[in-house]
């Protein structure tokens, strides 16, 4: 019979429940000199909101200390202190269920709901890379995350637009982005039928620009949906070109595939066209209005249209030491060279004519770019520390980057793309200090190798668990650098 796994946010509502009802109070905890003493804290603060006097009842210090059930880990002991009510788990027994079942905590915490499906669109990769801003980059980037994260928790995800330009496949290659390429468009026959029906003539007598079919009057659209959902109000019309509308086309044909993935869960209820799609675009700050314009478009033109559009906006980029005008390429070839020269400084000599060492450098540059584009760097420091900070709560953490508030008002949407980034850095941080301390490999004593075994288990599940965050950002693990 399978174990339950293990699980931090099923611990937490165990404790909160335990406490009876009302809001939640427990905290884990993560600095490992409180971890010297808990792994939990329910602070006085909220003790005393909750129970007046913050006297916890005596029965109810005995249900937190005996709690049971599924995924709860098991607790060594209760007692109120003078920061609140502190908990223990029992550590051996958590470790013991763990590290007897890695592979289980490399996985999201909770399965995706089945319904809705995701059509991913970064309007950035249908130009070519010799004129990709930084913060065109950090877009792509950013929805490559957002694909593996989606997928890793059973959502179907269709990726748009199929790079065309094989500059910009190959650059894609580069960075460890996986994209569908495609040679063709779909053909907006039934998209161009109808916009023609609906142009306007070049208001004020003013020339259309070259390629132009017309204009769409988009007002009625901004004043129904913009109100709610946060539409610039100063769009009032488009201009309709065929690559407008070979857009349009490939994103309809994608919305279609998506719901034709698989049969909608038993939950989902049927589906008119392809609302049970949510269509996310992936943006940098620059391209907002104009995929504003090609949203409402796509209503006007087509009643099949997804109602969920969602913008995720990409900020502009500003890296330490990096002129603003760089492009993308430019970018990776100054990190790839700095790559190259911090290991001819570490190894005493020029590495970069070894096929050996080129694919090493080519996934250095660009971990250095994606953690750069994606995360800030913290730190902390702990064998009971990397297994409660890195292990455990990994499945949940996994659950969090994959979370797109679909079902939220407005037209924004946000992800949190910087938690593997920041969780991958801090897990390099903790094991980094642990290893200078701890001899893992210790002397050949019979007396030791019961806790050298126990030290090599916990380092096997710190790699999984590692090769599972760098496998969120499409970066494969490295045996030497």
């Amino acid at each position: 019979m399978a174990v339950a796994r293990l699980g931090v946010g099923e611990t937490l509502g165990a404790l909160n429940a335990a406490l009876g009802p009302g809001d939640p109070v427990w905290r884990k905890e993560t600095h490992a000199r409180r971890l010297r003493a808990r792994d939990f804290l329910a602070p006085r603060r909220a003790l005393q909101a909750r129970f007046g006097d913050g006297q916890v009842p005596e029965r109810l210090v005995q249900a937190v200390a005996g709690l049971q059930g599924p995924g709860v880990a098991p607790v060594l002991r209760c007692a109120l202190t003078p920061a609140g009510l502190a908990l223990q788990l029992r550590r051996p027994a958590v470790f013991a269920g763990v590290l007897g079942a890695v592979a289980s905590y490399t996985a999201p915490a909770v399965p995706a709901i089945p319904g809705p499906r995701v059509v991913l669109h970064c309007p950035t990769l249908r130009g070519a890379p010799c004129a990709l801003r930084l913060s065109q980059l950090r877009a792509v980037l950013v929805a490559d995350h957002l694909a593996r994260a989606l997928r890793a928790q059973g959502v179907s995800v269709r990726l748009v637009p199929a790079v065309r330009d094989p500059h910009m496949a190959t650059f894609l290659q580069q960075l460890c982005v996986d994209w569908p390429a495609a040679p063709a468009r779909p053909a907006p026959d039934a998209l161009r039928t109808r916009a023609l029906s609906q142009l306007s003539p070049a208001r004020d007598g003013g020339a259309l620009p070259p390629g132009a079919l017309g204009t769409v009057c988009l007002k009625e659209l901004v004043e129904e949906r913009g109100r709610m959902a946060g539409y610039d109000p100063n769009l009032d019309s488009c201009v309709v070109t065929e690559d407008a509308l070979s857009v349009l086309a490939e994103l309809q044909e994608a919305g279609q595939q998506t719901l034709e993935d698989g049969p909608p869960g038993p939950a989902a209820a049927p589906a008119a066209g392809m609302d049970g799609c949510t269509v996310v675009h992936v943006v940098s700050c620059e391209e907002e209005f104009q995929q504003q314009k090609l949203d409402l478009l796509w209503w006007k033109l087509d009643d099949q249209a997804p109602l969920r559009q969602k913008h995720l906006v990409c900020g502009p980029v500003k890296v330490a030491g990096v002129p603003g005008s760089l492009t993308a390429l430019e970018y990776y070839e100054l990190r790839q060279a700095q790559v190259c020269k911090a290991s001819a400084r570490k190894h005493g000599r020029d590495l970069t004519s070894d096929p050996a060492w080129t694919e090493v450098f080519r996934v250095l540059s660009v971990a250095s770019i994606k953690f750069e584009m994606l995360s800030t760097a913290p730190q902390s420091q702990g064998e009971w520390l990397l297994l409660f900070n890195s292990i455990l709560p990994f499945p949940d953490l996994l659950s969090w980057t994959g979370a797109l508030a679909r079902a939220t008002p407005g037209l924004h949407t946000a992800v949190r793309t910087e938690t593997v980034c920041k969780f991958l850095v801090q897990l390099t941080m903790d094991f980094s200090s642990y290893y200078n301390r701890v001899h893992v490999l210790g002397e050949p004593r019979p007396h030791l190798f019961a806790q050298m075994c126990a030290r090599l288990q916990l380092l096997r599940a710190l790699r999984e668990v590692l090769h599972a965050g760098l496998a969120m950002l499409g970066l494969p693990p490295l045996s030497h650098v």
